[in-house]
């Protein structure tokens, strides 16, 4: 399926939406490792991922040596071993797992934020990212662009933006924190030109909580309301989502067999 320039492929179940997702992200690193020196990857960090993270350390033939990796938002003010940190997510999920050559982490520690975004910026501008691993919030945003602050002219790389309640409720609801209050109010994130910028994106979204979001991806106007919407934009992107992601979108009819 296709809508616009969004590539929609659907599993039958989360696993098999997982491993879809790390076998067309294998591919796709591996086509460009055999061309380019190194490999820049953004990946993201939430349950949604578990599956698609779990496939992709054991697929073959990837050259992690090459692969430079960075991770696309970060609580402030978690502390980096807590479960709930965003790079210690990835770092025992992933990149403890597999040799990759450097791994860039987003400090939400940092004695300045707007420093540290800075810093991190320019970490991006000197690595051009080939690949973005994503998933899409409950709220449609993306990385920690809330609708209230996704803007798709954005003139910053990096920020620090205050989220919304349905993104610290969502947290709540994937059981990473007990209480809403627990959710801290403020993060770091990449922005939305700065996601788009990737050369290629792969945008991992199972699960029932997700359908009315993965609706909104494909049926409403491409809008800053709407911060998924932009994916249908994107020259490379391609939407893995399960039966339980996708079941509202049977209501929709102007969506094309690709």
């Amino acid at each position: 399926m296709k809508v616009d320039q969004l590539e929609i492929n659907i599993s039958e179940t989360r696993q098999q939406m997982g491993e879809a997702a790390a076998k067309a992200v294998a591919d796709k690193i591996r086509e460009i490792q055999d061309t380019k020196e190194f490999v820049n990857i953004i990946f993201a960090s939430a349950p949604s991922q578990n599956e698609f993270l779990a496939t992709l350390k054991d697929e073959p033939g990837i050259q992690w040596e090459k692969i430079n990796a960075f991770h696309m938002d970060e609580y402030i003010g978690i502390a980096a071993d807590a479960p709930q940190n965003f790079g210690y997510f990835l770092k025992v999920r992933l990149f403890d797992h597999v040799p990759v050559r450097s791994v860039a982490y987003l400090d939400g520690n940092a004695t300045d934020a707007t420093a540290e975004c800075e810093r991190y910026a320019k970490l991006l501008r000197d690595n051009p990212i080939d690949i973005v691993c994503l998933g899409i919030g409950e709220n449609g945003h993306l990385a920690f662009n809330d609708p209230h602050v996704a803007f798709f002219d954005d003139p910053l790389e990096v920020k620090v933006v205050e989220l919304d309640d349905a993104c610290r409720q969502q947290q709540v609801n994937d059981e990473c924190f007990d209480t809403f209050d627990e959710v801290p109010q403020t993060a770091l994130t990449l922005t939305i030109p700065t996601l788009m910028k990737a050369k290629y994106a792969f945008c991992i979204v199972p699960g029932e909580k997700k359908a009315q979001a993965i609706y909104h991806t494909v049926a409403e106007d491409i809008q800053e309301a709407y911060p998924s919407t932009i994916l249908r934009k994107h020259p490379h992107a391609i939407l893995f989502i399960d039966q339980a992601s996708s079941g509202k979108l049977k209501e929709i009819s102007s969506y094309s067999q690709a």
